[in-house]
């Protein structure tokens, strides 16, 4: 298994598909209130993955305390992550300061990894990540903009939090679990999480045009689909830290996509800290 193509080529294909996620947000956000957006889809991946794991006799997880700690583990990597990105954006948070914000969670990951499962981080290892995050500040400096409060800036940096909790949680308690029946157990919770805020707040709005549909479709089978399950298998294969350094590479990736796809301008400042941020993963990585 650690030598079959898919094992060789997942980080490159977790990388490339992650950086999608912006199309989705590009197409449905104009069309759904962020949350709404989010429940939405939630409840659209926990549909097809239960039909996919009753089809094809998944293994479910094997006691209460198995489905607690993956449910844990969605709530922090989904619920507040994405939550909180959906909500910054919305706010008025310019998307490269919410990409530096994310962008830290590398080396939070670094420091968590050494204090909390023991793994050891090597000098060359700390100088990739802080090449990737120089790396990552350069890509985002063009689309780094003014104007916005701290009511902008606390979801994003509750998305930090998840995302960094949540990789470190699910890699010492629950590292292994099924993708079809484990994505269900993480996104039960998500789901309702969200359907609580989302009605607290009495904020849903989802109009069913083109744009909405293809975003929704992209980002469930694409994303949640797709990328979420490459990500449970990175969690479960490698190091918390040679995981977290992948997401140095998901700016410059969306870059170059949105050049090709959407002909938005590539600063030569950004073609500088793409270089760097491939790099400083090179290093990062055992």
């Amino acid at each position: 298994m650690g030598s079959s193509p898919l094992a060789r080529f997942a980080p490159l294909l977790f990388v490339l598909l992650w950086s999608t996620g912006f199309i989705g947000a590009k197409f449905g956000l104009p069309h759904a209130e962020p949350l709404s957006f989010l429940l939405v889809r939630y409840l659209f991946v926990i549909s097809l993955m239960t039909l996919l794991a009753l089809a094809m006799r998944a293994p479910w997880p094997r006691d209460a305390r198995q489905w607690l700690h993956i449910g844990i583990s969605g709530l922090l990597v989904h619920a507040i992550y994405l939550g909180g990105v959906f909500m910054s954006i919305s706010k008025g948070l310019p998307a490269g300061v919410a990409s530096l914000v994310v962008g830290i969670q590398p080396l939070l990951t670094a420091v968590g990894a050494g204090w909390l499962l023991n793994e050891t981080v090597l000098k060359r290892q700390w100088f990739g990540l802080l090449l990737g995050f120089v790396g990552v500040a350069l890509v985002v400096s063009g689309k780094i903009g003014s104007g916005f409060g701290l009511d902008a800036l606390w979801p994003a940096l509750a998305a930090l939090a998840g995302i960094t909790a949540g990789t470190l949680y699910q890699k010492r308690f629950c590292p292994s679990f099924d993708w079809r029946t484990g994505a269900i157990a993480q996104f039960l919770p998500t789901a309702i999480a969200t359907g609580i805020v989302v009605v607290l707040s009495g904020d849903y709005r989802v109009d069913w045009v083109p744009d909405f549909i293809f975003a929704l479709g992209w980002l469930v089978l694409v994303l949640s689909l797709g990328a979420v399950s490459l990500l449970n298998m990175l969690i479960r294969r490698g190091t918390a830290v040679n995981l977290a350094s992948l997401f140095y590479l998901v700016p410059p990736s969306t870059a170059l996509i949105a050049w090709l796809l959407f002909d938005e301008r590539l600063a030569g400042m950004a073609l500088v800290g793409m270089a760097l941020a491939v790099w400083g993963v090179y290093l990062a990585r055992k």
